[in-house]
């Protein structure tokens, strides 16, 4: 089921406020994130300030999923800009839970990855995922990512350690 009112767009800087309260909001409502409820390491005027640091940048990107003006869902591709590393992105992506199922999260990965492969330098592209979050690994697995690697007991929550799947793919 694809909504069709959803809106694809590179962030803007007059988006850092919605996007910090955005991640602190999603933090919270999985536990499958890298971070929990009001965790997101950057406040507003830093991520103005990463926004701002997109522009022109021909190997990192930020991309929004819209219903009006609520964020529905977030991808990145950050890639180092080392020489010798500089060709891997690593894909991050949220979408909000009252979004999910509508094809969003895939719509946002296929647009990140048109995008990479369109860029000149991208030519791989690595996430990591919970072990455990058969649907994230199924998404990505459609798309042709394999799991390259586990990273045992990688995540501890509530008592209860958790391994992490290192995925990746080549252009």
């Amino acid at each position: 089921m694809k909504d069709s009112s959803i809106i694809y767009r590179k962030a803007v800087t007059e988006d850092a406020e919605k996007i910090v309260a955005f991640y602190n909001f999603v933090g919270g409502e999985t536990t499958f994130l890298s971070f929990e409820k009001d965790e997101y390491p950057l406040n507003v005027e830093e991520q103005v300030s990463a926004i701002e640091a997109l522009e022109g940048n021909e190997t990192n990107i930020m991309l929004m999923a819209m219903d009006g003006d609520e964020i529905a869902g977030i991808a990145t591709i950050n890639s180092s800009h080392k020489i010798k590393a500089r060709h891997e992105g690593e894909l991050g992506i949220v979408v909000a839970k009252k979004y999910q199922g509508q094809g969003i999260g895939t719509e946002l990965i296929t647009r990140l990855i048109e995008w990479a492969r369109g860029n000149g330098v991208t030519t791989r592209i690595r996430l990591d995922t919970r072990a455990d979050n058969p649907t994230a690994v199924a998404l990505y697995m459609k798309f042709g990512f394999i799991v390259e690697g586990c990273c045992r007991n990688s995540t501890l929550l509530n008592g209860k350690y958790y391994d992490l799947y290192i995925m990746g793919m080549m252009l």
